[in-house]
């Protein structure tokens, strides 16, 4: 049987669907994401936490779940909203459906709505403030005006530090690397692994370590809170810092141990909230934009070569160029919206890009910028 379900916007948008996955309530802000393939990926992606996610693509669900394509231990995101959930999941990896898979992680869902209008008021109004009602909460006369008070109610994502809170508890390390089809994540632990690369979990995806580990990284993943000298008791050859949730700005244990351990020398290379912490730490602003980006084919342009590069995308703040100081200088921008998608420092063996190379969307448009990190640890060596 079908179970109702509502989502309701701060606006005043009321939809009415189809609850997929958990029954019960949820609130976060809402984004749209216009990614055709990769709903597994995006829902474990922790830069999704206390969002919930809108799908442009109308059939969602179609490939089903495996156990292989997620970048985290659980689903990371506060709800998802689509269009269609077929009733068929065909693909020789599928071993669940995505309804089974977000009943099973307690997360809500939402099908049967016209997302069209509803990312038409995201993208006119900019990311709202919403909530989902799900099964028996949905019910009942004043089921939307109890999800229009709970939209109203999340306090928005500006100034919400949520690096600490999706970050690891304790160092761990990492060896799995690259996939390939028909055998599976590679095992570098064994391999000659040269670099010692500290990565900072900010909410970093696994794609991205498993890149560096290919690269002949040896990877000690730490808590977002660690201190410089811890850090650099370690001995590492580079600092990685990861993408993760929420806005840059509260993060300010990020931005003092960065600032300290640029004085150090060491290569540093930053991803998405990384790429925004490292622009904070430098002296430059951040910002909370309109919509976001989120999406698999926005166009980025190296300002170096001129060349165009496609890549995924999924941030809510971003470092604003008009603010870099002299040290920093711009790399990249987007062809969207002109935004600021890369820097570098001028003076110290670091740089930073907001989208997410790890993702693939080109397939491999962005890759070079791993290969840049090991590159600036071998000559300082």
């Amino acid at each position: 049987m079908n179970r109702p379900a509502i989502l309701a916007l701060e606006d005043g948008s009321v939809f009415h669907g189809t609850a997929i996955g958990a029954d019960g309530q949820t609130s976060g802000e809402v984004v749209f994401n216009t990614a055709m393939t990769g709903y597994q990926e995006i829902l474990t992606d922790p830069s999704y936490t206390r969002q919930i996610v809108t799908l442009t693509y109308p059939h969602i669900g179609n490939t089903g779940i495996n156990a292989e394509d997620v970048e985290s231990g659980a689903i990371a995101a506060a709800g998802l909203v689509i269009r269609d959930l077929p009733l068929l999941a065909s693909s020789f990896r599928s071993e669940q459906t995505l309804s089974d898979y977000l009943a099973g992680q307690n997360v809500l869902g939402i099908a049967d709505i016209d997302t069209r209008r509803l990312t038409r008021i995201l993208r006119d109004k900019g990311a709202q403030n919403g909530a989902i009602l799900a099964g028996a909460d949905a019910e009942g006369e004043d089921a939307v005006a109890r999800a229009l008070e709970a939209a109203r109610a999340f306090p928005g994502l500006k100034g919400m530090d949520l690096a600490k809170v999706v970050s690891c508890q304790s160092p761990y390390a990492w060896t799995e690397g690259e996939w390939t089809l028909g055998q599976g994540y590679a095992d570098t632990a064994e391999a000659e692994r040269p670099y010692h690369v500290v990565a900072y979990d900010y909410g970093v995806k696994r794609n991205i370590l498993r890149m560096l580990a290919s690269r002949g990284c040896r990877l000690t993943v730490v808590p977002a809170q660690t201190p410089a000298s811890e850090v650099m008791a370690l001995n590492p050859d580079g600092i990685f810092l990861s993408n993760g949730p929420g806005d840059p700005e509260p993060c300010e244990y990020a931005i003092a141990a960065i600032r300290e351990l640029l004085e150090t020398g060491v290569p540093i290379f930053g991803i998405c909230l990384g790429h925004q912490l490292l622009a904070l730490a430098s002296g430059a602003n951040s910002v909370k934009m309109k919509f976001g980006h989120h999406g698999a084919n926005h166009p980025v342009q190296d300002l170096d070569s001129g060349q165009v590069m496609i890549t995924s995308q999924n941030h809510g703040f971003t470092a604003e160029e008009s603010t870099l100081p002299e040290t920093l200088r711009a790399t990249h921008r987007s062809l969207f919206d002109g935004t600021l998608q890369g820097i570098e420092r001028t003076d110290r063996p670091a740089f930073s890009f907001q989208g997410h190379p790890e993702a693939s969307p080109g397939p491999r448009d962005v890759a070079p910028l791993f290969d840049r990190f090991i590159s600036m640890m071998k000559e300082r060596r």
